[in-house]
């Protein structure tokens, strides 16, 4: 076997130079200060619940048999592996339980891991004007839900064909919620972050924790864009190219927390163009507020088939991100 192995070394070696690839400048990479890590579990406390790893499954979909498949797969991936999870738009099921097998996964992921429903900001200002801030808490509920995200799009709603007008700015909404309820809130983006005056005047309230949704990933104001006429993806193509990326709004929460600004709310999601546990474990190690990462697209791929496969890949990403928690380290002078 030995013969054979260093066989394989001599034909592999020619396909395994690296000349032209350059090094991950992001890292310092230290064999001599760690043993290879045990498969030991972490406890990372989150709104009054523990993650085994600082993992988060993004909010994914709803009203497709696939969909159903994709959800109950990510929750028992979520219960096994210790992982919090967010669901996708919970808007159908405010008024019609059709589709409500497909977010009912609190079974598959279990009592001690974290699952928060979704509602858009723009549904959440009709049931404040409305008064009716009880179908939310009826739907958290329902689901077995620990609290609620709040995904914040206003450029998606202005490019979707049958999209909501937003009427008052989506801060003084989210204010207004966390003023009549006592249920946890998160907020989140959906894939063009953030600006620092919009960070800053999150991170002042007491929010569960702050989701980047940022520039980089999966872009719902381009998939909307797409659903429109010739003429206006022409005209608001430049739109889906604004954004701000996960790196840069790492910088600006990190220059607020330096410079003494008054934060309540102290836990981040770090999510947009993440590609792996490499990208998480950097801006995660990078971040002066606990932060988590999330992925979506990734965890999509794996999860609309036998679990067997999504289990896979879950176990591979956690394993390399014990990989790294040993043996790299933050370079600190990095910069894109």
């Amino acid at each position: 076997m030995g013969a054979d192995r260093k066989l394989d070394h001599i034909k592999l070696a020619f396909q395994s130079q690296m000349n032209g690839i350059a090094a991950d400048e992001r890292f310092f990479y230290e064999p001599m200060l760690s043993g290879h890590p045990a498969d030991e579990p972490d406890e990372i406390p989150f709104v009054g619940k523990k993650l085994k790893a600082p993992v988060w499954v993004s909010s994914m979909t709803g009203g497709t048999k696939l969909a159903n498949t994709i959800n109950h797969n990510l929750a028992r991936a979520c219960g096994e592996f210790g992982l919090g999870m967010g669901l996708g738009s919970c808007r159908k099921l405010l008024d019609d339980d059709t589709y409500f097998s497909d977010f009912d996964v609190r079974a598959d992921i279990g009592d001690e891991q974290p699952l928060y429903t979704n509602l858009g900001i723009a549904q959440v200002e009709e049931l404040l004007d409305k008064r009716q801030t009880d179908k939310i808490e009826r739907l958290i509920d329902r689901l077995r839900a620990d609290g609620l995200i709040v995904h914040i799009n206003p450029m998606q709603e202005w490019l979707q064909p049958e999209g909501n007008l937003i009427q008052h700015p989506p801060i003084e909404t989210v204010e207004r919620l966390l003023e009549q309820v006592q249920f946890p809130v998160i907020v989140k983006e959906v894939g063009q972050g953030f600006g620092p005056e919009s960070l800053l005047r999150l991170l002042k309230l007491p929010l569960a924790a702050v989701d980047f949704g940022a520039f980089g990933g999966t872009n719902f104001a381009r998939i909307e864009l797409e659903r429109n006429s010739d003429l206006n993806k022409e005209l608001y193509e430049p739109f889906v190219r604004v954004g701000m990326s996960a790196e840069q709004m790492l910088d600006a929460v990190n220059q607020m927390v330096d410079g003494g600004e008054e934060i309540k709310c102290r836990q981040l999601i770090i999510s947009g163009g993440i590609q792996n546990f490499l990208d998480g474990y950097y801006l995660t190690e990078k971040s002066k507020l606990p932060a988590l990462y999330a992925q979506a697209s990734a965890f999509l791929k794996y999860s609309q088939g036998e679990y067997e496969v999504l289990r896979n890949y879950v176990e591979a990403q956690l394993k390399g991100l014990r990989i790294a928690k040993a043996f790299l380290r933050i370079n600190e002078n990095h910069s894109e």
